[in-house]
């Protein structure tokens, strides 16, 4: 005799492949998010950082018309800017860090000044 099963999501008995769990996609996706939702928040959260981050750098940088551009670290931060975000660090041969939010970057000139830039070439041929 088969044994009786209930969706996971909804509770109603639910027929078909014994390895079944759920009664529709919709109970499967609504239960799957469901777990998923403090993982996803989180991501989310960090990804939002990131583009305001990003999108702080490049205002900056098309306002000037200039590849590089030296700011006050505290024009950055009262745009919003948050310091402990960034895709990835490039190191220069002269050891000189700059913090990157995707293809827009800063590097650390004093307690008080910044200066931005953009590296098309991350955009050119970023693979990994």
């Amino acid at each position: 005799m088969e044994e009786k099963r209930n969706c996971l999501e909804c509770g109603i008995e639910i027929y078909g492949r014994v390895d079944k769990k759920f009664c529709s996609d919709q109970c499967r996706n609504t239960f799957n998010n469901r777990g998923n939702a403090d993982s996803n928040a989180y991501v989310r959260s960090v990804n939002y950082i990131l583009r305001k981050n990003r999108r702080i750098m490049e205002e900056i940088i098309l306002s000037s018309n200039k590849d590089v551009k030296r700011v006050q670290r505290n024009l950055l931060l009262n745009l919003g800017f948050d310091f402990g975000y960034y895709t990835n660090i490039y190191k220069t041969k002269t050891a000189k860090y700059y913090y990157f939010c995707y293809e827009y970057g800063y590097n650390i000139l004093d307690n008080e000044y910044l200066a931005i830039v953009k590296r098309d070439e991350y955009l050119d041929n970023h693979s990994h």
